[in-house]
C-alpha cells in the first residue's frame, strides 16, 4: 500500500477542522473540503486559535503554527480529492448523506485511496457498500475536541482489508493517538456505551428526578467524570446524540436506545446546545 502522504478532509465543521488541525501540525499537507466557502473562512479561524492557544501553553512554536498553516489548503468540490492517499469524511451524522458522499469519493479519488468516515455511529459495511473499494473502507472516529482527545475508534467493515486496517492503527499512532479497535455493530463502543448514559440522564431530567446541574454534579463528582452527561450533550450537539440514539434504536432493535422524548422535543424546538446557544444550559453572554 502507498504510503500516506497528502490527506483531504470532507467537513469543515468542529470534527472536521480538528481532524485537519492534527494532520497539518504532524507535517502532512491537508485538503480541506466544505461545500460553504464561509464554513472553510471560520474553520481557518478556529484551527489559527487553537494553534495559538497552544503555543501560549508552550506547547508550540510559532515558526511551526506557521508551518502547520501554510501546509492547509481549502476546496469546495469533492474533485479536490484527486490528489489524497487518505481521505476522511467529517460530515453531518446522516446515514444518507454520508452514502452519497462516499459514491462520489470512490469516484473521484485515486484507485490507491483509503477512503474513512468518523461516523460514530453508522455502518462503515454499509458505507462501503456504497463503493467499488470496500476493502479500502474503514471507520476513523476521532473524539471531540480532536487536538486535546488522545483516542481514535478503529472500525473495520465485513471487507475492510487488513492492510488497510494496519495502515490506519501506524497512520493514528503517527498522529500520536492511542487506537481502540472496534467490530461494525451500531455506535461501535464509544457511543453505544455514552449515548444511554446521556439519554437516561435526559429522562431523569424529564421526570423530574433532579436539576440538569444536580445530575450533572453526581457524575462529575460521584464517577469522576470530568464532564456532566447533559453538559456533554450540548457540547456534542443535542441533535447529534438523537441521530446517533436513532441509529442504535434501529440497528439493535433494542427499546433501551429509544430516544427520550425531551430529547426530541428540545431538538425540534432547535436547542442543539452550545452551537446554537442553548440546550440543557444556556451559552448566551
Amino acid at each position: 500500500m502507498a504510503e500516506i502522504r497528502k490527506v483531504a478532509v470532507v467537513g469543515a465543521g468542529t470534527m472536521g477542522n480538528g481532524i485537519v488541525h492534527v494532520f497539518a501540525q504532524n507535517g502532512f499537507d491537508v485538503t480541506m473540503i466544505d461545500v460553504r466557502a464561509d464554513a472553510l473562512e471560520a474553520a481557518r479561524k478556529t484551527i489559527a486559535g487553537n494553534f495559538d492557544r497552544q503555543i501560549k501553553k508552550g506547547a508550540l512554536a510559532e515558526a511551526d503554527r506557521d508551518a502547520a498553516l501554510a501546509r492547509i489548503a481549502t476546496e469546495t468540490d469533492l474533485s479536490a480529492v484527486a490528489g489524497a492517499d487518505l481521505v476522511i469524511e467529517a460530515a453531518t451524522e446522516s446515514t444518507e448523506l454520508k452514502f452519497r458522499i462516499f459514491e462520489q469519493l470512490d469516484a473521484a479519488a485515486p484507485a490507491h485511496a483509503i477512503l474513512a468516515s468518523n461516523t460514530s455511529s453508522i455502518s462503515i459495511t454499509e458505507i462501503a457498500a456504497r463503493t467499488k473499494r470496500p476493502d479500502k473502507v474503514i471507520g476513523m472516529h476521532f473524539m471531540n475536541p480532536v487536538p486535546v482527545m488522545k483516542l481514535v475508534e478503529i472500525i473495520r467493515g465485513l471487507a475492510t482489508s487488513d492492510e488497510t486496517t494496519s495502515a490506519i492503527v501506524a497512520l493514528s499512532e503517527r498522529l500520536g493517538k492511542t487506537v481502540a479497535e472496534a467490530q461494525d455493530y451500531p455506535g461501535f463502543v464509544a457511543n453505544r456505551i455514552l449515548m444511554p448514559m446521556i439519554n437516561e440522564a435526559v429522562f431523569c431530567l424529564m421526570e423530574g428526578v433532579a436539576t440538569a446541574e444536580s445530575i450533572d454534579t453526581v457524575m462529575k463528582l460521584g464517577m469522576n467524570h470530568p464532564m456532566g452527561p447533559l453538559a456533554l450533550a450540548d457540547l456534542i450537539g443535542l441533535d447529534t446524540c438523537l441521530a446517533i440514539l436513532e441509529v442504535l434504536h434501529r440497528g439493535l432493535g433494542d427499546d433501551k436506545y429509544r430516544p427520550c422524548p425531551l430529547l426530541r422535543k428540545y431538538v425540534a424546538s432547535g436547542k442543539l446546545g452550545r452551537k446554537t446557544g442553548e440546550g440543557f444550559y444556556s451559552y448566551v453572554a
